[in-house]
Parts: C-alpha cells; structure tokens; sequence
C-alpha cells in the first residue's frame, strides 16, 4: 500500500511530531495534514524545523469535532489516518480521569465515525485505498508477573488505570468498526517511547532535565517497576511498515526488545550527565536520587513480544537502549530553548508541583 495523504491526529505531540518528521523525511510523495488541539502536551515548538513545508498543513481542531474531521478528511481526500491524539500520562488520568474518557473514547469514535462517512458512505475512495492506523499501548494487558511471558497480540485486556482503560475502549471501538462496517484498519501495542521532544513529565526527560538543574530525581516506590523502551524512531518506522504491508482488521505488538527496571534507567541517565557535564556541581548526579511515594496501583512490568511483527514485516528495533539514551539525553542538552518554551507554560510549573514536589519522600 503506498498512501500519500495522511491525517496525523495529535501531530504536534511527542510521537505524533516525531512521526511527521520521519514521514517528510523518507516519504517524499506524502502530504501531512497535521491535526491537533494544542492542549498542554502538544506544542508547536515540536515542529518549528518542519522540512518540505509544502507538504505539509497544520489545522487547529479538536478530534471530538466530528464535523470538522469528517469535512477535513473529504476536503483533502485523505487515505490514511494515523491516530496518535490521545491524554497519555497515568498520574494525570488517576487525578483527573474524565478528560482521557473524553479524548481517548469519544474522540476515537468521532475519528471512525468521520472515516466511514467519508470513505464508506460516500465512497470518496475504494476500501482497499484507505487505511485507519490506530496506535495504543501496552498497558491495555495490564502488568506481569515476574517470570511470566512477554505481552502477544493475543493477551487478554487487563487494564488497571484510567488511562489504560480508556485506551483499552477507544482499541475495542477500532476494531468493531472493523468487524461490523469493515472499515479497514490496523492497529499498534506500543511499548514505553522515550526520544526528542517527550514532554518533560515523563520519566526520562524529567530525569535529564532535573540532573541539569540539581533537583532531585524522583523515583517511584523501590524503582524496581519494569518497562519495554522503544525509541520514537523506530516506533515511526514500525508504524509505516504496518501501514504499508500490514494485514487489515490485525493488531501489532511494537518494542525495543528491552526491559530494564525504572531505577537502572535513572543510574544510566547519571551515568551520561556525568559524562557530558565533566564540570557541573551536581556530580555525581547520582546523589541527586530520591525515592517518593509510588502512584496508586503502579503496574510492575511491561514486556513486549515483538514476533509477529518481526515475522509478518520484518521490523525490527534498530536501537538499543544505550545507544538511544545517548542520543536522547544529547538531545535535551543541546535543545534548551525548546525546554524553556515548555517549561514556560503555566499548566506545566502547576502540573510538576501539584504530581512531584508535593508527593511524599519514601
């Protein structure tokens, strides 16, 4: 399948915008229309470097607009939608759970609803040119026992926050509009992304970005808690393969082939501020550790079986978790003027002292 005008929802977030980048990059005959509502997570400072703006459009509109989307998706005779928008943070979905409903259920159904009266109905395009990606996360099966095997495509839900449930609704609804109207569509199981441009209340750049300023590194309960790391590029390329090769109606389990604890990421991150910074005053940054109270009902592992989408499309993670944490913390210290246009948002400063500052030492 060769698509060559797609809808990125939520494009001007983390993985969305990391996604454009790599699309304009290597797609040369893609157009990218970018749709985001540009709240606290997504930031247009993500896609200043835009190249081949030609191909490229921006529009400001919420995905819960079905109106919009479905005449967005006519207008540009859209054949692919590649749905990133979702509110992604468990700490915010434990104090604040009705805006993951709204944008990660309701906001999944405007998209499908708007893709099959535009691609269905009216039949703008034939099914086989068309192509619904919907990307979700891992933490829809819930979490591992040590020693259990790895998450497939065939794990039972299990969701056990308010944003893994919400995801875990907005995959059902996907794929019951494939099963019932045959709306053709794909799906992804992604693992922890980390990379250029993650909003900084995620673990590793928070991490990078308080070694920098010699604030103390927070970590979670014992900081035993296992996760899959997938770096943001070699989520991109999966996702294209998936695209372009992938079976209708299926889902596809993405990972970095990794599952080291929380606390060994944080000793790494360290390791390479140490490194970089030869004279700054908070080495060694492993002093700066801290350990806080964990978050309510904190799954304990994540681990992804990669096999099927290493068998049926012959992808494969290209970095390692070392290779790609140098890169990411290399990029956090060159980019400091995109940190400070971030950290200069109001509901950011509110957000970090409301989950952290606040939260009590172990």
């Amino acid at each position: 399948m060769n698509f060559s005008r797609v809808l990125v929802t939520g494009g001007a977030g983390f993985i969305g915008s990391n996604f454009i980048y790599y699309t304009l990059k290597h797609f040369t005959d893609v157009f990218i229309l970018n749709l985001d509502l540009l709240t606290y997570a997504g930031s247009l400072e993500n896609l200043k470097d835009i190249p081949a703006e030609a191909r490229y459009q921006f529009v400001q509109a919420d995905i819960c607009d079905q109106q919009t989307v479905t005449e967005l998706i006519r207008a540009y005779n859209i054949d692919a939608v590649v749905h990133f928008a979702a509110e992604s943070h468990v700490d915010r979905s434990i104090l604040g759970p009705a805006a993951f409903m709204n944008t990660n259920i309701l906001g999944t159904f405007s998209l499908l609803e708007a893709a099959r009266a535009v691609w269905l109905a009216e039949k703008k395009l034939k099914p086989e040119q068309v192509r619904f990606h919907h990307i979700s996360t891992d933490e829809v099966f819930g979490s591992l026992e040590p020693g259990a095997p790895a998450f497939s495509e065939t794990t039972p839900y299990s969701p056990n926050s308010p944003y893994a449930a919400s995801k875990a609704s907005s995959d059902h609804l996907v794929r019951a509009y494939h099963h019932t109207y045959n709306l053709p569509v794909t799906l992804t199981n992604c693992s922890n992304n980390y990379g250029p441009y993650q909003f900084p209340e995620k673990l590793i750049p928070l991490m990078v970005l308080n070694a920098l300023e010699g604030k103390a590194l927070p970590i979670y309960g014992d900081g035993m808690q296992v996760r899959d790391w997938l770096y943001v590029e070699d989520h991109c390329e999966a996702i294209w393969k998936v695209l372009q090769e992938g079976k209708v109606g299926e889902s596809y389990n993405v990972g970095g082939n990794n599952q080291p604890p929380n606390i060994e990421i944080v000793d790494a991150i360290c390791a390479l501020m140490d490194e970089f910074l030869p004279d700054s005053e908070f080495r060694p940054h492993q002093k700066l550790k801290k350990f806080v109270t964990d978050r309510p009902g904190h799954d304990r592992r994540y681990a992804m079986n990669t096999s099927k989408i290493e068998r049926e499309l012959g992808w494969k993670p290209r970095h390692d978790v070392e290779k790609g944490l140098r890169k990411t913390v290399q990029w956090y210290l060159e980019n400091k003027a995109w940190i400070n246009s971030i950290r200069a948002q109001k509901q950011y400063e509110e957000w970090m002292v409301k989950n952290y500052t606040k939260r009590g030492e172990k």
